[in-house]
């Protein structure tokens, strides 16, 4: 059995570096590619002298602001909103035992959405200054996820079917009322923003905008690291957690301000994207088994080096014109997930 924990292990171990170091490739050829073409050694040269102060030629200059300036903070950005999303998406599912919960369809992106775009519109919080736009989604999405807990909880256990169905129209009314903030806005531009809001973007990434977002997604990640074998229980039923000491509401609770936080940032910088929170966490539990520990060791790594693909594709298939995220997950995200549910023996946590 030490022999087998220890193979374990090391097999955990080896998948994290080698996601680890396809994140760095993934990253690499990301921010050379685009409208102007840079190679990933010179890609590799730039972000070196960027970090270690070295110098660079003065016909140099463009191609590195390229680099350093534009598309590095939106790689970074991209891979932290993926890491995050997957991690939440992990947590949910095992939150509410559903195996088609995530923020998306639980409706707390929307509802960070709707917080998002109601204080640029009508320039609510303006005393928070660049952070205003993070605590209006942030807000939006514990407003929502609190609107979404007390509809569905009933007398007895949390339904997770009723959770779902409640999510869904919790959803589909945040959208709507999205949808007339933009529609009563008297600026010309809201078109665009409600867009930007429901399908999401990584084209306003900059650096002022990944410290926010980087402690956010630490920090939910190291919570849920430390939780891990909480939620391992709390995926069993809540009698079962009970008997084994553990409280389902107490954690619930605290899972549902962490999820809020961290969804909340993520929208207020990307929009809302679907799918990646709902799939990833699947696809992971069919290689790295069902224990949360490991899942949330490879989730977050797994849907950074998806989510930095997605934005190179959105940026560079229709160019200049870039697709919106969520189109590009869920025209990736339906297909698996269909085939996911139609596996032979596939079921939530294992095979």
């Amino acid at each position: 059995m030490q022999k087998d924990r220890l193979t374990s292990r090391t097999g955990l171990a080896v998948t994290c570096a080698a996601l680890l170091a396809a994140l760095l490739v993934s990253a690499v050829v990301a921010i050379g590619l685009g409208s102007a073409v840079v190679t990933p050694g010179e890609t590799a040269r730039y972000l070196w002298a960027a970090l270690s102060g070295g110098r660079i030629a003065a016909d140099e200059v463009t191609a590195y602001q390229i680099v350093w300036q534009i598309r590095t903070p939106r790689v970074l950005l991209a891979a932290l909103v993926g890491a995050g999303l997957s991690a939440i998406g992990v947590a949910i599912q095992a939150m509410v035992r559903n195996a088609l919960a995530d923020p998306f369809v639980l409706g707390v992106s929307s509802g960070a959405s709707v917080g998002a775009v109601g204080v640029t519109v009508t320039g609510g919080l303006a005393a928070l200054g660049i952070h205003a736009v993070s605590a209006g989604a942030f807000l939006g999405a514990l407003a929502a996820s609190l609107l979404v807990y007390a509809a569905s909880a009933g007398r007895g256990a949390l339904s997770p079917l009723r959770l779902v169905l409640t999510g869904v129209a919790m959803s589909l009314g945040f959208q709507a009322l999205m949808s007339v903030i933009i529609y009563l806005a008297p600026d010309s531009e809201a078109t665009s923003m409600v867009l930007y809001w429901t399908m999401g973007s990584f084209g306003a990434a900059t650096w002022g905008a990944l410290p926010a977002v980087a402690a956010a997604v630490l920090l939910g990640l190291a919570v849920l690291h430390r939780y891990s074998r909480a939620l391992d229980v709390l995926a069993l039923g809540d009698e079962t957690a009970a008997s084994l000491g553990v409280s389902p509401d107490r954690h619930r609770k605290g899972l549902l301000v962490l999820v809020s936080l961290v969804t909340g940032v993520m929208v207020a910088v990307s929009g809302a994207i679907a799918f990646v929170g709902l799939v990833m966490p699947h696809l992971v539990r069919m290689v790295a088994g069902a224990t949360h520990a490991r899942v949330l060791a490879v989730a977050p790594l797994t849907g950074a080096v998806f989510m930095v693909w997605v934005d190179l594709a959105s940026r560079t298939l229709v160019a200049p014109r870039e697709l919106p995220l969520g189109a590009i997950t869920a025209l990736v995200g339906v297909p698996v997930f269909i085939a996911l549910m139609r596996r032979k023996g596939y079921l939530f946590g294992g095979r």
